[in-house]
């Protein structure tokens, strides 16, 4: 079975959350996946990267405490407020509620809706250090 490893010392961000997912997955592609929850999901159902003929893997998350801190309320407060500055593009309801979730409980956050896409992959199987 594949065992693929991302670095958590590597996530300051959600930018550097994808930058760290293109090394790990995408290094033998000529092409990025962009900052977006339903790229990775899209990327896990495998086909290309890493992923490509391999119905099953082990991805290990070292150091994923880092990681949980940096897509945290804040990251997550700063990509819901960036949603809802772009209304022609995004559903304001969806994201303000999910605002306010976010306030009141101060969950889910970014770091865990990525623990949710790979969760929900049957043949992904998430190993948090």
């Amino acid at each position: 079975m594949l065992t693929l490893r991302i670095d958590g010392t590597r996530i300051d961000g959600i930018a550097s959350f994808y930058d760290e997912i293109n090394r790990v997955f995408m290094a033998d592609v000529d092409w990025q996946l962009g900052p977006s929850l339903d790229a990775l999901d899209d990327m896990l159902y495998g086909g290309y990267g890493a992923l490509r003929r391999h119905t099953e893997a082990t991805i290990v998350w070292a150091d994923h405490a880092q990681a949980a801190r940096a897509l945290g309320v804040a990251a997550t407060r700063e990509y819901l407020l960036d949603k809802l500055a772009q209304p022609e593009r995004f559903t304001v309801a969806v994201f303000r509620s999910r605002l306010e979730k976010l306030d009141a409980d101060g969950a889910p956050t970014y770091f865990d809706t990525v623990l949710e896409v790979f969760r929900s992959h049957r043949g992904i199987d998430l190993a948090l250090e």
